[in-house]
């Protein structure tokens, strides 16, 4: 673990150093692209005035209710829709349909509904989270071996129960893996949408610096950015030592 630290450490402090070289020895112009102490400046001043917290909690807030709105609905529907072979095969069409549009195309109409405000940003968020899960789920129940069903079906495994007992436990390796790449995608989405649907947020925080032609807060906000995204990975990736996850892992 200390190895791993101190090699992550040493890559940050690496790309500072190169950065700073390579901005010093082309004679990059600040307002083109900053440098390091730039940028940390610009870091302290939006967390002395308080601009940094305040966006960040906006953003953290939308992306939370709308991944946690996907994971309700979608991992139910999509573990229900893995043993459903006939209502799959007529919805899977309209999944495949609907699953590539991106989330970003629905801003006009999400800005229509809701209005100004956390709800269209929430409902993007849930849009770009609810196709993936679903099609995630379904796929990890569909390849749940077979012999695990008979055998549970065998000790009188039905309904809930055999949901419950048996397809969530084996299914939930994929699902976890589906949940560190959907978060990730929810996370790049919000902040799109911020920059076009919203007055708050991390890309508000971004678009607005820019046409301050403050491209120190620029960066600064793409720092923060990349910083939340891991650590909302990491705490997704502690999943990964639960029991039945380590358990199913070692099972296939």
């Amino acid at each position: 673990m200390a190895v791993k630290r101190y090699g992550v450490l040493s890559l940050i402090l690496l790309l500072l150093v190169a950065w700073q070289a390579v901005t010093s020895f082309f004679r990059v112009p600040e307002f083109v692209f900053p440098r390091p102490l730039s940028v940390a400046r610009a870091l302290l001043e939006m967390l002395s005035n308080g601009e940094l917290y305040r966006n960040s909690i906006a953003s953290l807030f939308r992306v939370t209710w709308g991944f946690y709105l996907a994971v309700a609905t979608a991992i139910p529907f999509g573990l229900f829709l893995g043993r459903q072979h006939q209502l799959r095969a007529i919805l899977n069409p309209l999944i495949q349909f609907l699953r590539p549009i991106s989330p970003l195309a629905w801003i006009p109409m999400a800005l229509m509904w809701f209005g100004i405000g956390d709800k269209p940003a929430i409902f993007l968020i849930f849009l770009s989270s609810f196709f993936p899960l679903i099609v995630f789920t379904t796929s990890s129940v569909l390849n749940i071996r077979t012999t695990y069903l008979r055998v549970a079906e065998n000790f009188g495994f039905k309904g809930l129960r055999l949901y419950m007992r048996v397809i969530l436990p084996a299914a939930l390796p994929d699902i976890i893996t589906a949940l560190r790449i959907t978060l990730g995608t929810a996370w790049l989405v919000i902040v799109a949408a911020e920059m076009i649907a919203v007055k708050s947020g991390l890309g508000y925080l971004i678009i607005d610096a820019r046409n301050s032609l403050r491209m120190d807060m620029v960066v600064a906000g793409m720092v923060v950015i990349g910083a939340i995204g891991l650590v909302l990975d990491n705490i997704i990736r502690l999943l990964e030592r639960m029991p039945s996850v380590e358990w199913s892992r070692v099972r296939r």
